[in-house]
């Protein structure tokens, strides 16, 4: 999950429990309010025609009472009767038609007669409702009827949930502002680390001298001024050591190809046999301080960016290295052999794989006897390269990547500098491939050149 996601959830599971915490209680509270308010109001209705109905009672004014409970019931949005003492109704809001009949056996209007106020709640086997039903006493003293006031608890509980349904369009509205808000403080957030990452990928990738720019809180700036320094210094000491390498090797150049001019000035003398032959083995050295040098310049530039990235085809790559070895191995007493495989594409840099597939292929050519063949194949994503020498032991298995190591055997076979198994991992490593070493079975060894798959997207180069 990115920082900006793993925020915008963290923001929005504080949200949703903030309302639920603000908002579930104040919910029950205005549900517990509106039906406190509800039952006050019904009292208050009910005492207020009770002092009003007084006097029409006892004068008998039927249609005045007929308009007070009809105005009452429009009030409490409920049903208001009135009766006499007898506890016949006298008004209804309901309709005329009830005029006349005996209420008294109703429980309300029986203890409202006796004086007391009555309000609660009780289902009705007439109508088949839970009602709230609120009676009071007409004149307290000596009660000449009663009003009773009863409502429909449904109409009460469809009052309550729309009013809660209008605080929940305002929790939703808030919900979908902190939202809002909670985007643009996670990309403000997020930004510079996401920049950070592109420039951090940007040095994986072989810039060394990428830089980002100081933004964000506090922290966040001082982690991009920590990664600029660390930069600049990393790209400072590669330059440094690049340049030290690269003048090294061309100062050691000029003395080294005037101590070869020397030594063949001397061989051209006539010398005994005895002082030739030093004289040829201090030539072969040379030649290898040459060639180590060579491969130091080249181990140095390994981490540049300096060879653009291909799709390959790994069938050329083995054939030419086929045309480009063909000749030398011949002179050896060498055969090179190719085992075509499927056409496998990777992606790399040509020169690098052929600079590595090179190195290997040489040091099979150490290790192999004259007379006999060396086998390069490829399968898949992967060359292997296979010599018909002694193999290597597990002391030479174990450090023969090691720079400047050379096994037991080429020691014994000739010039060598120990760099091109190292040369060949670093070239190959950088586009996220790896070489191995093991030995075959049935005698020789095998080197393996391993590449990542192929996608559309290529990896890139890779520092190792």
């Amino acid at each position: 999950m990115s920082t900006r996601a793993l925020l915008l959830t963290a923001m929005a599971y504080l949200l949703v429990l903030a309302l639920v915490a603000f908002g579930l209680p104040l919910g029950i509270g205005y549900s517990q309010r509106v039906r406190s308010e509800v039952r006050t109001q019904a009292r208050s209705q009910a005492n207020i025609v009770a002092i009003s109905a007084d006097p029409l009672v006892e004068a008998g004014g039927t249609v005045r009472l007929r308009a007070l409970v009809l105005g009452a019931a429009r009030s409490v949005r409920g049903r208001v009767l009135v009766v006499d003492r007898r506890g016949r109704v006298l008004a209804d809001s309901g309709g005329t038609e009830t005029e006349g009949a005996s209420y008294r056996n109703r429980p309300e209007v029986a203890a409202a007669l006796r004086g007391e106020r009555v309000q609660e709640e009780r289902t009705s086997t007439t109508l088949d409702q839970r009602l709230l039903v609120t009676a009071v006493p007409i004149d307290g003293a000596s009660p000449q009827g009663a009003v009773r006031i009863t409502q429909d608890t449904k109409a009460i509980t469809r009052a309550v949930r729309r009013n809660l349904g209008g605080l929940l369009l305002v929790a939703f509205a808030v919900l979908a502002f902190g939202l809002m808000i909670a985007v643009i403080l996670a990309r403000r957030l997020s930004d510079p680390v996401r920049r950070l990452q592109d420039a951090a990928e940007r040095v994986a990738d072989g810039d060394l001298e990428a830089v980002v720019e100081e933004e964000g809180p506090r922290e966040q700036r001082a982690l991009a001024r920590s990664f600029n320094v660390m930069t600049a210094r990393v790209s400072g000491a590669m330059r440094n050591q690049q340049d030290f390498v690269a003048d090294a090797s061309h100062q050691l150049r000029t003395p080294l190809a005037g101590m070869r001019l020397r030594l063949e000035a001397a061989q051209a003398d006539e010398l005994s046999s005895d002082a030739q032959r030093h004289l040829a083995a201090a030539t072969n050295e040379l030649d290898r301080l040459s060639q180590m040098i060579d491969e130091l310049l080249l181990l140095s530039q390994t981490g540049e960016r300096d060879a653009p990235a291909d799709v390959l085809d790994l069938a050329d790559v083995v054939a030419s290295a086929d045309e480009r070895w063909a000749s030398a191995l011949a002179d050896a007493d060498q055969v090179l052999l190719v085992e075509a495989g499927s056409h496998a594409a990777v992606h790399a840099a040509r020169v690098d794989v052929d600079r590595a597939l090179d190195a290997v292929i040489e040091n099979a050519s150490r290790y192999t006897p004259a007379g006999t063949s060396i086998t390069v194949r490829h399968h898949g994503s992967a060359i292997e390269v296979l010599d018909t020498g002694p193999g290597l032991s597990d002391e030479d298995l174990e450090h023969v990547f090691d720079r400047f190591t050379r096994g037991g055997i080429g020691r014994r076979s000739g010039p060598g500098t120990g760099l091109g198994l190292p040369i060949a991992r670093e070239l190959i490593g950088r586009w996220g491939g790896e070489v191995t070493l093991e030995n075959r079975p049935d005698g020789g060894a095998i080197a393996r050149l391993t590449f990542p798959a192929y996608s559309e997207e290529p990896r890139g180069l890779v520092t190792p």
